[in-house]
């Protein structure tokens, strides 16, 4: 089984990829990941992505294709995955379904976890980190017992630059407009799920498997 797995910031995909790996037992592909995998191992696409990365460049979409390409060929991969932050934009989409055609595979689920801009601007515009230890908090799910003291180390709790709220409504804006056509795409294909992304993580990992196991 193939999964695509989308969802904007602070949805919880991480935790809910996690737990879809254990269940399904297939792994996940992170394009960051797998970015970092072939520059390890030297392959000719992973020097292509270095030299960019380098120069703090974005990698153009031909290299990160290749490398996804070289990925789902690994034996691992035989028994599906799930593709996690690819494909972003409809080029890449097309791109991917090439890919899988010439391999003779196909995404069976677009797993997409939906998650109102109001509560996930709630959820990332709450969190704190320690200034000295790094141990993250937030102010309404889970907040320190003297406000701004780490529970750990006594040290000051700040709120990072990528949790302010301008910040958060560009990163949000700019998912939408990425992710829009990515989702119509494999709606026209008719594997496009929408999860509601309200609520324990439990509830939310049932509603993915659930629409998974019907489909």
């Amino acid at each position: 089984m193939n999964l695509i797995l989308v969802g904007p910031p602070g949805c919880g995909k991480g935790t809910q990829a996690k737990m879809l790996i254990e269940k399904y037992n297939i792994p996940q592909i992170s394009t960051g990941d797998i970015l970092r995998g072939a520059i390890k191992e030297g392959s000719s696409l992973g020097k292509k992505a270095k030299s960019f990365m380098d120069k703090g460049s974005l990698v153009p979409d031909e290299v990160v294709i290749g490398i996804i390409e070289e990925r789902v060929k690994k034996p691992d991969c035989k028994g599906g995955f799930i593709l996690d932050g690819f494909p972003r934009t409809l080029a890449q989409a097309e791109a991917l379904d090439n890919i899988l055609e010439n391999l003779v595979f196909k995404i069976d689920h677009l797993i997409n976890i939906n998650v109102d801009d109001g509560e996930l601007l709630k959820r990332l515009t709450g969190r704190r980190t320690c200034r000295e230890c790094g141990c993250g908090y937030h102010i309404v799910f889970d907040p320190p017992k003297d406000k701004d003291v780490c529970n750990e180390c006594g040290g000051e709790l700040y709120q990072r630059d990528d949790d302010k709220e301008d910040t958060i409504k560009s990163r949000l804006r700019v998912y939408h407009e990425q992710t829009a056509p990515v989702i119509e795409y494999y709606q026209n294909q008719g594997v496009s799920r929408t999860i509601d992304g309200i609520g324990k993580i439990d509830e939310i990992f049932k509603r993915i498997t659930e629409r998974i196991d019907k489909a």
